[in-house]
């Protein structure tokens, strides 16, 4: 049995700066009809960098939508034609000063395939230098540097409590585990 939805109907709602809303009408596979809210996102990457030190680069950093400051790893939306490679070094300069020796590919994956379609790849920044951050007109973050312990302490208080920043936390410790 096929599990796919037909289109019938695709409505835009909403185009802004980063997402785009529609709403789609279905056919489902048993033939009765459904709406689907959809939210469109051009992509985006977050960076896992780690310190010579052995620690964690997060940014401290209001969110709207959370009405909360949360810790979280560097991470930023692909602008158009952006290769995700270039968009995690743009993206770990401007929010945490640092520049990275090696930049490489660990996971990506959808955030929210539930209602959403954006793609998040995630990298490893290893060898970093220090720099001055450059974040953008409207950003305002602050670098913290954090052990895998502390980390997982803010997991335990809801200080870290995104989904891509949790996931890098996992990976990091199993590969701290697997001596990696």
């Amino acid at each position: 049995m096929s599990l796919e939805e037909k289109t019938i109907r695709s409505q835009p709602i909403f185009d802004g700066k980063v997402i785009r809303v529609q709403v789609d009408e279905v056919e489902l596979p048993n033939g009765k009809k459904a709406i689907r809210e959809l939210v469109k996102h051009s992509g985006a990457v977050s960076i896992m960098a780690i310190t010579n030190e052995n620690k964690l680069v997060l940014v401290k950093q209001f969110r709207k939508p959370l009405e909360k400051t949360i810790l979280e790893i560097p991470a930023g939306k692909l602008e158009p034609g952006e290769h995700p490679l270039d968009c995690a070094r743009r993206e770990l300069k401007e929010e945490t000063g640092y520049s990275a020796q090696r930049l490489d590919p660990v996971v990506s994956f959808y955030t929210s395939p539930g209602f959403a379609d954006e793609y998040l790849y995630l990298y490893e920044a290893t060898g970093l230098t220090a720099g001055e951050e450059q974040p953008d007109q409207d950003e305002f973050v602050e670098r913290i540097e954090l052990t895998l312990d502390e980390a997982f302490n803010c997991v335990a208080s809801g200080e870290i409590c995104d989904a891509k920043t949790i996931a890098a936390l996992y990976i990091w410790q199993t590969r701290v585990l697997k001596g990696l």
